[in-house]
């Protein structure tokens, strides 16, 4: 599909401007658009706001010097790795740097940053850590609080059991205030949660609300269990440790956001997978400067 850059420029359009015509996307206006000779400095120009523009203005990649084939085939690559694709594969693919392999794999997960929806159930809730074990840290790195969730970053996800869709973030805290906050903002009042028997998930009231006692070795009663979800976590954390090897605390949320996205999709063929990644990259913004502040 993508012989060479002309034809990615062409798909790349067309998932930006899907009437067909360019838009400004700095005024909006698609009447005074036209053409620049030999696309310099870039291939269109507004005679509204008298700028020039391409179909990366005002999207993640904007002012990427990277060309459309090779954003496509990164777009292909992230696509259809179940496992997602490391910076460095993406460099040797391409034949970029692996900085640029590893900036460009961080604007695609821009495509994923959507307005959150409620979840009608059964939904299972579960919260998980990443992070290195605190027995295979350096002796002065050590903090010295015990073993299990210390020094890791907590994540807390949902699965709608209807709709298969899930929905996870990174927390500060696994109190009751920030986890039960989490499934009210996710999940329609009345509907049925499944949890397991962390205290955190006691005062769920307005739920009809179903726990698995873990702490004794029960993981399915009937229709209550968690397996769903703690599937998508077995999948994120194979990812960590077979495509990443380390994920930072300061980047783990733009991972997660990326597996809950692609989990979301992944019954789509490929070619309308690459279609909404490319239409989610619009309006979204993110600089090399404000990703490693």
């Amino acid at each position: 599909m993508f012989p060479d850059e002309a034809s990615a420029r062409r798909w790349f359009e067309g998932q930006v401007w899907p009437d067909g015509e360019p838009v400004c996307p700095k005024c909006g206006s698609p009447d005074r658009v036209k053409e620049t000779p030999n696309a310099k400095p870039c291939p269109y120009w507004c005679g509204e706001c008298r700028a020039y523009f391409s179909a990366k203005t005002g999207t993640a990649i904007e002012r990427s010097k990277v060309s459309y084939r090779k954003w496509v085939f990164a777009i292909y690559l992230e696509t259809t790795s179940l496992k997602s694709v490391s910076s460095m594969k993406l460099h040797r693919d391409l034949g970029v740097t692996q900085t640029t392999a590893w900036f460009m794999a961080h604007r695609l997960r821009e495509a994923w940053v959507r307005e959150v929806t409620e979840f009608s159930g059964p939904v299972e809730v579960d919260e998980t850590y990443f992070g290195g074990r605190e027995r295979n840290r350096h002796a002065k790195d050590r903090k010295g609080l015990g073993r299990g969730s210390v020094g890791k970053t907590a994540v807390v996800g949902a699965k709608d059991r209807g709709t298969n869709r899930v929905s996870a973030t990174v927390v500060a805290r696994t109190d009751g205030a920030t986890l039960q906050g989490f499934v009210r903002e996710r999940v329609k009042e009345g509907a049925t949660v499944f949890t397991d028997d962390a205290k955190a998930y006691a005062g769920l009231v307005d739920f009809e609300h179903e726990t698995v006692r873990h702490s004794v070795a029960e993981y399915v009663r009937g229709q209550a269990h968690t397996n769903g979800i703690e599937s998508f976590w077995s999948m994120l954390k194979r990812a960590h440790k077979g495509t990443f090897h380390k994920l930072s605390a300061k980047h783990l949320h733009r991972y997660v956001r990326e597996f809950a996205g692609s989990h979301n999709m992944r019954d789509l063929n490929t070619i309308t997978q690459m279609g909404i990644i490319a239409r989610g990259l619009v309006g979204r913004r993110l600089t090399y400067s404000n990703l490693t502040a």
